[in-house]
């Protein structure tokens, strides 16, 4: 008799005994080792999770550099810093509706005595980390994850630590964290409450311009204070936060907004006016430019140009004066990209007025090198900026000066971290294309001493290029290392689990056994323990002396111990090679058909992460081939073809609908019938289609009254429960309170209806509809919109799945006999009545993964979990709870989680394949999706594109503990559900 597709062994019922004694030994072996791998897969999971942290969100941040002095005098005396928190480039330099420019005075700097451009602000675009690299050089540590990105997590240098003294005045989210613990600062900040969305902030700025002049104002009573001021490398920094608030509140186009950016002007004028007419000596520069700018929406914090470009001008002591473009400049053709991934050169827009005059682009980061160089002051030791040089107004000489000091500070890092690494490992490998720096730099010395300064500079800049690149490549040094060991570890867990299913769940064993009963023999295994023991203690040495972090340890622990438990199945692998090189080849056809299936099926689950609507066009196109493949085995009128295509087609629509979803209690209510009319249809096909032989595994062996009073009393709770929904919108609507009573029924009707499934008929047909009904209430209630269809077109296509099993089962009966894929008496590893699984059973998890995705972002996705409606919780709760209303939240995204685990564990019932063995293969696949969002981590861009990457490989890290929750919470209503035989219905009939 011919066995089953795939993984199946012909079956042999003369076995012997000592055949009997070991396959017994081996499945009560196997039955234990199930409850460890559980355990082991939890704890796996939770040591890779934390890795993405060792691996990517490491501080770029050393300490122990000394500070390079500039062997140049100071060109400024003292420096004026203005930051425009939140002010775009193009709403600076363009001209309002009138044609009037909105900044005139800066705009007259930059035609008369200074120099501009655009400042290239990095992703995250963010407050916090646009001053840190505007005053310190370097952009957002990624270890601030760690903090919630509030803070930077470890302490840096910047160009105020290096000045004689700091004054600063602005708002108290920026100036505490550069001059909160330094001494000699002198600052002052407004209260939290000042930052008011519901007003103008534009008296924000004019707050921080009277701190400053009230200081200048009281410098003439007081002689320490006026000696203080008369000193050098002297910075003064004004925080003008108005047009950020602004922008916010009102958003970038509004009269606010731009009213500020002509307040901001105003501001730089009489700070400028002030200065001079305060210290007469000419010896003070002056910087503005802003942090990030601002989306057309009022945010900020991806990489649009909107949010990462804005206005730099400079002028004054030390800056060069404005530069114009004669009729035959043309620019030099440069694909160097800014750290915004804007190329370098781009063309002015012609309504800036511009044209004419020559526009200097830098980096954010590289205005701290400006700034030191202003004032001929030592760089900031954590500054990766490099220095403008167009900017500054230098004799040749000190030019090379100016750009050899900014490449030694940097150089300095590189040889601090290349030190760090050095010192701690053992097989140091060194960044090679600095090998020879000491040399560069006695030919750059030698250079300058000849007076060959262009050669000089052009040396500088290019050992400049080359430590930038030396720090990246030590800030990566050891994700090769880590990433392996990790990929290695995920590798070996998958192949472990694959071997667990094998042998347990599958025909192989006996198949093996038959022909070599040593194929279970474990005599050699303390060799292989005893190897895996030696080498995870030689990398436990090897990482204690290298002074590794513990987890690492943990990392390289986990791999060795899973390849070492793959080694042990020496004897089984080697039969295993041995049984597939006797397949014919259509076998490895099929084997690998199928997982090309799965890898692609699990790759579109990956890319949904990203982009919700690719569900659309996979069920319309599952629809289609699932309908061909019934159409060719049961007849049209069945109507079974015509439902499992509609229904996947109707579940298609909802991933094109907003992830917001809009308020709609009409539609809420609509839902409430439609769910009825869904539970009333599956009640008929229950009751009088009993007998059809594509519902019989499906239905009740007897008809019972009391099943039927219990139905309509779940079918008036939904009632009652659309009803509710209009009683509580209505009186929200009007902004009366909603009664305790109407609170006190929507909770009763909630937790009644979830109790209700629980007596109903074990059948699957009648129990999975009573667990649709059951869970109805409750999720109407917390809907505020098309939500509450989705849970609808849910059901529909989970029973389109059981309909599609029920006849692949069907049809495979008719096909062949089924003894082929039954278990042997001696097998305890399988539930009574499960059989073996086939390699098409693959499907199943398969189909489980994209409706289990389809639950999360059927009506939303990561972003949209964040912003709920408070309506969703207001027909159950009026008072803010934060706790109990994420619980409601949650417990809302859980239901259709509960509705797709009922109904995967019903058809493993009717399939009779073992519940156990398919959450094995489920977590296989979730596996493999989470290898590929390891990959898929990143260290840059905004906050919400660093956080979703974590979150999505969070999510499917979790997924083990997840669904194993799931199953345990929902074991409670599907634990008896029962299927009918068979047997009644002839083969001939089927």
């Amino acid at each position: 008799m011919r066995g089953g597709d795939g993984i199946l062994g012909a079956r042999n019922n003369i076995r012997s005994s000592s055949e009997a004694i070991i396959l017994r030994i081996r499945t009560q072996f196997l039955k234990r080792r199930e409850k460890w791998l559980v355990i082991l897969g939890v704890l796996l999971h939770a040591v890779y999770m934390l890795s993405i942290f060792d691996i990517y969100f490491k501080t770029p941040i050393v300490h122990g550099m000394e500070p390079v002095q500039p062997r140049f005098s100071a060109p400024a005396k003292r420096l004026v810093l203005l930051v425009a928190d939140g002010l775009r480039a193009d709403k600076f330099f363009e001209p309002d509706s009138d044609g009037n420019y909105r900044a005139p005075f800066l705009r007259s700097v930059i035609k008369e005595r200074g120099r501009w451009g655009v400042s290239h602000a990095r992703p995250p675009t963010e407050s916090r980390p646009g001053h840190v690299a505007i005053i310190a050089g370097f952009y957002e540590d990624p270890s601030a994850v760690t903090k919630g990105w509030k803070a930077n997590p470890v302490e840096f240098d910047s160009v105020f630590n290096r000045s004689r003294h700091t004054f600063a005045f602005g708002s108290p989210d920026i100036i505490p964290i550069f001059c909160g613990a330094l001494l000699h600062s002198t600052w002052n900040s407004y209260p939290h409450e000042y930052e008011d969305f519901a007003t103008d902030a534009s008296f924000l700025d004019e707050w921080s311009f009277d701190q400053f002049q009230s200081l200048l104002n009281r410098s003439n009573e007081d002689a320490k204070l006026k000696h203080l001021l008369q000193q050098d490398n002297l910075v003064v920094f004004l925080h003008l936060l108005g047009c950020d608030s602004n922008g916010h509140a009102h958003r970038p186009y509004s009269p606010e907004y731009l009213n500020n950016v002509k307040v901001v002007d105003h501001i730089a004028e009489r700070v400028y006016n002030l200065v001079q007419s305060y210290f007469k000596d000419n010896l003070t520069a002056y910087v503005f430019t802003a942090d990030h700018g601002m989306s057309d929406k009022g945010s900020h914090g991806d990489g649009h140009p909107t949010n990462t470009d804005t206005p730099l001008v400079a002028w004054g002591s030390g800056v060069r004066q404005p530069v114009p473009i004669s009729e035959n400049h043309h620019h030099h053709h440069n694909t160097v990209r800014f750290v915004d991934d804007h190329v370098h050169d781009s063309p002015t827009p012609s309504d800036w007025g511009l044209d004419d005059l020559e526009r200097l682009d830098v980096n954010q980061a590289d205005i701290a090198p400006l700034m030191s160089t202003l004032l001929g002051l030592p760089g900031p030791v954590n500054s990766v900026g490099n220095l403008p040089l167009e900017y500054v107004n230098l004799s040749e000489v000190e030019e090379v000066e100016a750009v050899l000091a900014n490449t030694k500070q940097i150089l300095n890092q590189f040889l601090r971290k290349s030190y760090l690494k050095q010192s701690s490992s053992l097989n140091f490998k060194p960044f090679k294309p600095l090998g020879n720096y000491t040399l560069v730099l006695d030919q750059i010395d030698h250079l300058i001493s000849i007076r060959d300064s262009a050669a000089a500079k052009r040396l500088s800049e290019n050992l400049r290029s080359l430590a930038l690149e030396g720090l990246h490549y030590f800030q990566t040094y050891d994700w090769f290392m880590l990433m392996t060991v990790i990929s290695l570890g995920y590798l070996g867990w998958m192949i472990y689990l694959i071997l667990h299913v094998l042998q347990s769940y599958t025909a192989l064993p006996e198949s093996f056994l038959r022909k070599d009963q040593s194929v279970y023999s474990r005599t050699n295994t303390w060799k292989v323990y005893l190897s895996g023991c030696l080498l995870m203690g030689s990398m436990c040495i090897i990482l204690l002396v290298e002074h590794s972090p513990p987890l690492y340890h943990a990392y390289f622990a986990m791999t060795i111990f899973l390849w070492a438990q793959i080694c042990c199945e020496y004897q089984f692998l080697k039969a295993m090679w041995r049984y597939m090189l006797g397949k014919e080849i259509s076998y490895f056809v099929k084997f690998l058909a199928c997982f090309i299936i799965s890898v692609v099926i699990l790759e579109i689950l990956v890319k949904s992460f990203m982009d919700r609507k690719i569900y659309t066009w996979s069920f319309l196109l599952v629809g289609v081939i699932a309908t061909v493949y019934l159409l060719r085995s049961i007849p049209w009128d069945s109507g079974i073809p015509v439902f499992v295509w509609l229904a996947c087609w109707f579940l298609s629509v909802f991933t094109l609908m907003p992830a917001e979803i809009p308020d709609n209690t009409k539609l809420v209510i609509f839902s409430g019938f439609m769910i009825v009319i869904i539970g009333v249809a599956a009640r008929y096909l229950d009751v009088y289609a009993r007998e059809s032989k594509y519902l019989f595994c499906l239905t009740d062996v007897i008809k019972n009254s009391k099943s039927n009073v219990l139905f309509l009393f779940q079918v008036l709770l939904v009632f009652f429960s659309s009803i509710m929904v209009s009683v509580s919108t209505s009186h929200r609507a009007e902004k009366q309170e909603l009664l305790a009573l109407h609170q006190l029924i929507n909770w009763s009707i909630a937790g009644v209806s979830m109790v209700l499934p629980l007596f109903s008929p074990p059948a699957v047909l009648s129990r999975l509809t009573s667990i649709y009904l059951g869970f109805a209430p409750a999720f109407l209630l917390l809907s505020i919109g098309y939500e509450a269809v989705f849970y609808g077109a849910l059901a529909l296509a989970l029973m389109a799945w059981m309909l599609f099993e029920n006849v692949h089962l069907s049809i495979s009966k008719t096909n062949k006999s089924s003894t082929s894929i039954k278990p042997t008496e001696d097998n305890l590893v399988l539930t009574s009545g499960d059989r073996y699984l086939q390699l098409s059973d693959m499907r199943i998890p398969l189909a489980f993964m994209v409706f289990f995705n389809i639950a999360f972002f059927g009506t939303g996705n990561f972003a949209s979990i964040a912003s709920f409606e408070i309506s969703s919780v207001y027909r159950f709760i009026t008072i803010f709870s934060p706790f109990l209303m994420a619980a409601l939240l949650i417990f809302k995204l859980l239901i259709p989680f509960l509705l797709v685990i009922c109904t995967f564990t019903a058809i493993t019932k009717l399939l009779r394949v073992p519940l156990l063995g398919c959450y094995f293969l489920v977590i296989i696949c979730s596996d493999v999706m989470t290898v590929h969002f390891f990959f898929l981590v990143q260290n840059t861009g905004s906050w919400m594109e660093i956080g979703n990457s974590i979150s999505h490989f969070g999510i499917m890290s979790a997924q083990v503990v997840f669904v194993l929750l799931l199953f345990a919470l929902t074991s409670v209503y599907t634990n008896d559900i029962q299927t009918r035989s068979s047997k009644r219905l002839s083969y001939k009939d089927m």
